[in-house]
C-alpha cells in the first residue's frame, strides 16, 4: 500500500504519528484482503488519514483509514451509524479498533467552488439533519471541554492572544461546561466547505465528523476561518457576514454561538502553543499565522 507523501510528512508531529505511519501500509493491505475490496484508484488523504477508492460487495466505495492517537474521531462510526445516510456520507463498514470505515463513494467536488454564503446555507441546512438526539455512547463536549479550560488556564500567560480575549474564553467556557445544554445534541464538529461533499443520490453530504454530544452553537467556527484568503481586504466584514448568515439559517442564538467561536479560538490558539511545547521548538512563521488568524476571528464577531 502507497502512503501519499504529504500524509507521511505528519511524521513531524510525534513518535505516536511516527509509529501509526509505519504500520499502515500493512494495515490497509490487511483490511482490503480481509473486507475482499479491490483498489481503483491512487490513495488520497486527509490530515490525518488516507482514504482508498476501492470497488468491493457493496459497489464503488472508498476506505478510510484514520490515525488513532486521536480521541476527537474515535467515534466517528457510531456518528455515521447513526445518521445512516441521513445528510452524511453512508457507512457500510467499520472497525472502531483499527479506525477503519468502508464509505459510500462521493465526487470530489466540495463547497469551496461555492459562493460563500451560500455555502454557509447548505451547512445551516446539513446541521438541521445532523443535529438530533445524541446516542447515550457519544463522548459529551463538556468532558473534552473542561480538561481543555484547565489546560488553558495553567497556560494562560504562554498564550500569544490578548489577555481579555483569553479571560473571556475561560469564563464563557466554563460556564458552557455546567451548561445542561452543553451535552445532548449529536454535533459533527468540524464541519466546514470541504467536508462537504457532492454526491449522487444527494446534492451536498457531510464527510469527516470529528462527533459529540454536544451544543449547536459549537459548530460554527470553522466556517469562519477556512477559505481564508477569500476575505482579503475585508475581513471583519466578510467573517461577520459568513457568521450572521450560518446563524439565522440554522436558527441559532446569535450571542451563544459568538461566545463558543471565541472560546474554540482561544483554545485553538493554546493547542498551538501546547504543540510546539510538546516538539520541543519555538512558535514557526505558520504558527504565528494561524493565532493571528485565531485573533481576528474572535475580535471579528464580538459586537
Amino acid at each position: 500500500m502507497h502512503i501519499p507523501a504529504a500524509l507521511d510528512e505528519q511524521r513531524r508531529l510525534g513518535d505516536d504519528w511516527a509509529h501509526w505511519l509505519d504500520r499502515l501500509p500493512r494495515l490497509c493491505d490487511d483490511l482490503l484482503d480481509e473486507w475482499r475490496l479491490t483498489p481503483t484508484g491512487d490513495p488520497m488523504h486527509g490530515f490525518a488519514s488516507v482514504v482508498v477508492p476501492v470497488r468491493g460487495a457493496d459497489g464503488a466505495a472508498v476506505l478510510k483509514v484514520g490515525f488513532d492517537g486521536s480521541p476527537e474521531t474515535a467515534q466517528e462510526h457510531l456518528a455515521l451509524q447513526h445518521w445512516a445516510g441521513d445528510g452524511a456520507v453512508t457507512m457500510f463498514r467499520a472497525d472502531p479498533r483499527r479506525r477503519a470505515l468502508l464509505l459510500e463513494r462521493l465526487h470530489s467536488q466540495n463547497l469551496t467552488q461555492e459562493w460563500d454564503l451560500q455555502a454557509c446555507e447548505i451547512v445551516a441546512d446539513l446541521y438541521g439533519r445532523l443535529h438530533r438526539q445524541a446516542p447515550p455512547r457519544l463522548a459529551p463536549l463538556s468532558g473534552f471541554l473542561r480538561p481543555w479550560l484547565d489546560a488553558l488556564e495553567r497556560d494562560a500567560a504562554d498564550v500569544p492572544m490578548p489577555p481579555r480575549l483569553v479571560a473571556h474564553a475561560l469564563a464563557r467556557g466554563r460556564a458552557f461546561a455546567d451548561d445542561m445544554a452543553c451535552d445532548g445534541v449529536m454535533i459533527h464538529g468540524d464541519l466546514h466547505y470541504e467536508n462537504v461533499l457532492a454526491a449522487d443520490r444527494e446534492p451536498w453530504l457531510a464527510i469527516d465528523p470529528q462527533p459529540m454530544s454536544g451544543d449547536p452553537h459549537y459548530e460554527i467556527a470553522p466556517l469562519l476561518w477556512n477559505r481564508w484568503d477569500e476575505m482579503s481586504g475585508y475581513l471583519r466584514e466578510s467573517i461577520q457576514r459568513r457568521f450572521y448568515t450560518t446563524v439565522e439559517a440554522a436558527g441559532l442564538d446569535d450571542e451563544r454561538a459568538r461566545d463558543w467561536v471565541i472560546v474554540r479560538m482561544v483554545l485553538n490558539a493554546h493547542w498551538t502553543v501546547v504543540d510546539a511545547k510538546r516538539l520541543h521548538h519555538s512558535l514557526t512563521d505558520a504558527d504565528r499565522t494561524w493565532i493571528t488568524t485565531c485573533i481576528s476571528v474572535a475580535k471579528a464577531v464580538q459586537r
